[in-house]
């Protein structure tokens, strides 16, 4: 990356005098700031954040860097980023979308290149190796997830641990001893999602304090992959009455499959989602899902931005606690 002192040699001038061209808040004679914007314009210099401050502007823009993935839920995805785009909107900023792909070089260049004054970063991994990159360069950012390690960083996210410890909860309230975890496609756990492991996590912890029997069975979300985890599940515990699904794509496939197989929701099993609230209503049997607002993550989101840029005191973590509305697919496990 070209720094400020390679443009200052390359046009035979100081420093200082770089920053009064990018600033302006000097004059300086024609020939010399002909030399100097010459000199950023053959070596690619982008001025950044700190050439910004001296000119004292803002860009008014939030980078908003966006999951390019197929195993994410594209609804919930979209309903973050418009949230997002009203709350900067109520501050007088723009929304500049960029996808993941990049990883933690797409965030060098935008901080190198001044082009927003903060970023907030979405899909948020366990390591994620975006993080260094957010501290090496003092980006204000806000993380919509949680990473291992959340010292000095902002972050709201959604309490999946307590969303997870819900669905065993009620299901063993129930009467229900055996219940299966079907969650995301494996590469979702491969790359220690967040959302996924925390979720998983809270649900075997209260599982265990309930003295519950419980498995895992990752799934892709298509009819066919639902078949196999189902499959799996039935041949390693046949007594299973209780179904946890932390899949948008599977949720429509285990009920047929429930069905066709002669077992009758709820009664002969129970199924407890967590998915939006629209999606709940739409199924039959309506589902008993644990949802939590995702536009109110994006306001949030916003929010901790504005407040690292006006250097005032933020949270390192806030969470959103889930809630668990009971519908027709959950009911008292079958007396056997």
């Amino acid at each position: 990356m070209v720094t400020l002192a390679e443009v200052a040699k390359h046009a035979g001038v100081s420093a200082s005098t770089v920053s009064y061209v990018l600033s302006g808040k000097r004059s300086i004679s024609s020939p010399t700031r002909e030399r100097v914007e010459r000199a950023i314009s053959e070596l690619g210099y982008h001025p950044n954040a700190g050439a910004r401050a001296l000119a004292g502007k803002r860009s008014h823009i939030i980078a908003l860097v966006v999951p390019l993935r197929t195993d994410v839920y594209v609804p919930v995805m979209m309903e973050i980023a418009i949230s997002v785009t009203v709350a900067a909107r109520s501050h007088g900023y723009d929304v500049l979308l960029i996808t993941n792909d990049e990883g933690p070089e797409g965030l060098r260049r935008v901080a190198a290149s001044g082009l927003a004054d903060g970023v907030i970063l979405m899909d948020v991994e366990l390591d994620d190796a975006r993080i260094p990159v957010l501290r090496e360069t003092g980006t204000h950012a806000a993380l919509i997830g949680l990473p291992a390690d959340t010292r000095g960083l902002a972050c709201v996210d959604h309490d999946f641990a307590g969303a997870g410890a819900l669905c065993a909860e009620h299901l063993a309230d129930l009467g229900h001893q055996d219940i299966a975890f079907i969650g995301y496609a494996p590469g979702v756990y491969q790359r220690h999602a967040g959302y996924a492991e925390r979720t998983l996590s809270g649900f075997r912890e209260r599982a265990a304090q309930r003295g519950l029997r419980v498995l895992h069975r990752p799934c892709e979300g298509s009819y066919e992959s639902t078949a196999g985890a189902l499959s799996r599940i039935l041949a390693d515990r046949p007594d299973t009455t209780g179904f946890v699904v932390q899949n948008e794509g599977a949720i429509g496939p285990l009920l047929s499959l429930l069905r066709t197989s002669g077992r009758v929701v709820p009664e002969d099993a129970s199924v407890v989602a967590l998915c939006p609230e629209p999606l709940a209503e739409q199924y039959s049997p309506r589902l008993t899902a644990v949802t939590g607002p995702a536009h109110e993550l994006g306001r949030q989101a916003v929010e901790l931005v504005m407040n690292r840029l006006d250097d005032r005191p933020t949270a390192e973590v806030s969470l959103l606690t889930p809630v668990l509305t009971p519908r027709e697919s959950s009911g008292p496990a079958p007396v056997r």
